[in-house]
């Protein structure tokens, strides 16, 4: 069976395609459909910002659609920057320039201020507009330094506590176990079936 996921950053449809995958489920992606729309973000929660998206794609592909909304909040900065995780730095949405200017804010905080979540909020939608939305989290806190070559995003300054190691320093087997997306993914997997009706 297909799937088909609303994004095209291609570290998220890599990590679908290994949660999906071992799941039955065929995975395309936005990276395949060059015409497809690209929904604009204007949710002030993941959860919205996800259901805009799965909707959107749903309907324009006649076929059930995933999309996701994530992103990092950060305790010292009330929550930021959210929602606005992949523009943080600017609309060029660039790994680096976020990174560098988390850690150019966090400059004064202390080590045991600086907790710190993933948030995964999914939707799946069918082409008649019904969603099923569910949210996945990773604790952690935000280390001094980038480490690890492996994930994306603020994956290289994301320490997970119980590991001592950042996101980034994680195979795409550890962190698809713990990480928000997996967690989500664990809740979709029990009601996945039955929402879709196979």
């Amino acid at each position: 069976m297909k799937i088909i996921v609303a994004t095209r950053n291609p570290g998220k449809v890599n990590e679908f395609k290994t949660m999906l995958g071992r799941l039955g489920y065929e995975v395309e992606s936005l990276l395949d459909y060059d015409s497809a729309p690209e929904t604009e973000e204007t949710g002030s929660t993941f959860e919205e910002n996800a259901e805009l998206k799965s909707i959107e794609a749903a309907s324009y592909f006649g076929h059930a659609v995933l999309s996701d909304d994530s992103g990092l909040e950060v305790d010292a900065l009330d929550g930021a920057p959210g929602v606005y995780s992949a523009r943080f730095a600017g609309e060029n949405k660039s790994d680096e320039a976020n990174n560098a200017l988390l850690l150019k804010k966090l400059a004064h905080v202390p080590a045991e201020q600086r907790t710190a979540r993933f948030v995964c909020a999914l939707s799946l939608a069918k082409p008649s507009g019904e969603t099923l939305t569910v949210r996945g989290t990773m604790e952690g806190l935000i280390g001094f330094e980038q480490k690890g070559t492996n994930g994306f995003g603020y994956d290289p300054l994301f320490i997970v506590p119980s590991l001592n190691q950042t996101a980034a320093e994680l195979t795409k087997t550890e962190k698809a176990a713990i990480s928000h997306r997996g967690q989500a993914l664990q809740k979709l997997e029990q009601v996945l079936t039955t929402f879709l009706g196979a």
